[in-house]
């Protein structure tokens, strides 16, 4: 009888020392585990009513892509619209551009971006909003966008922007009702770039301009230079030529 006792408090203790372990076991590996990153790209396919198309900047998604792809970060895509978004900057003489339009996986993805009612911010590390022309027109003032990247800060992660994509982050608000921007540096397409392409007076607002609006501590290089600036968890680029720079600032901070 006092064996049998024994063995059943043996048996108990082996099986309280097996579960604690599973417990540990599944907890680390959920710490371990990579949140995905969410890429947003706009939906908009024309510059005011000049007749130019416009749409997604693709270097502006390839570079980041290929930096936080090859560091085993899964992506998704989400637009304003859902579907299919429109490109511009089409350049498959860009090695990246080529890799990541010829990625049979990334290319179904982009081409069935998600809807911003689709979104769970909860899946998601960072928010990286792409630039392209387009950005202008539908980024600002999509509530759902701004809904799910201010969840996504508020959860620790990441919000970041190249080129026109910053135009997302100027409606953010936080649960302490300040925007996002506000009191930290950040960087975007300038007002002097805008000049350089004629489109000062196309697009509905300078992006300069309204990110200053905010109480963002705008930071800016010459024309068409790498400038990247991170602040609290912000990651901004001021142009196409800042795009992979971004990625591998998203990847840095990411690995914190």
């Amino acid at each position: 009888m006092a064996n049998l006792k024994h063995m059943k408090k043996l048996a108990l203790l082996i099986f309280s020392i097996f579960t604690i372990g599973f417990i540990q076991a599944q907890t680390k590996k959920s710490k371990n585990m990579k949140k995905k990153i969410l890429f947003v790209v706009t939906s908009h396919d024309k510059k005011g009513d000049t007749g130019q198309e416009t749409g997604y900047y693709l270097g502006e998604v390839s570079h980041p892509w290929e930096v936080l792809h090859k560091a085993g970060y899964e992506i998704d895509f989400v637009s304003p619209k859902g579907g299919t978004p429109p490109v511009d900057g089409f350049d498959l003489k860009d090695p990246v551009n080529k890799e990541f339009w010829e990625n049979k996986e990334y290319k179904n993805k982009i081409d069935h971006s998600l809807q911003p009612s689709q979104v769970n911010p909860n899946d998601y590390s960072t928010i990286f909003y792409a630039g392209g022309h387009g950005a202008m027109w539908d980024f600002a003032d999509n509530t759902e966008l701004a809904a799910i990247a201010s969840k996504i800060y508020e959860n620790g992660g990441i919000v970041a922007g190249v080129c026109h994509g910053p135009a997302g982050l100027v409606n953010i608000k936080l649960n302490n009702g300040k925007y996002l921007v506000d009191g930290k540096k950040i960087n975007a397409f300038t007002n002097e770039e805008e000049s350089e392409v004629k489109l000062t007076h196309v697009v509905p607002f300078l992006l300069e301009d309204k990110l200053k609006e905010r109480g963002a501590k705008f930071e800016k290089s010459g024309l068409w230079q790498n400038h990247v600036v991170t602040d609290q968890r912000v990651i901004t680029g001021q142009n196409p030529q800042s795009a992979k720079s971004v990625g591998e600032a998203i990847l840095k901070e990411l690995n914190k």
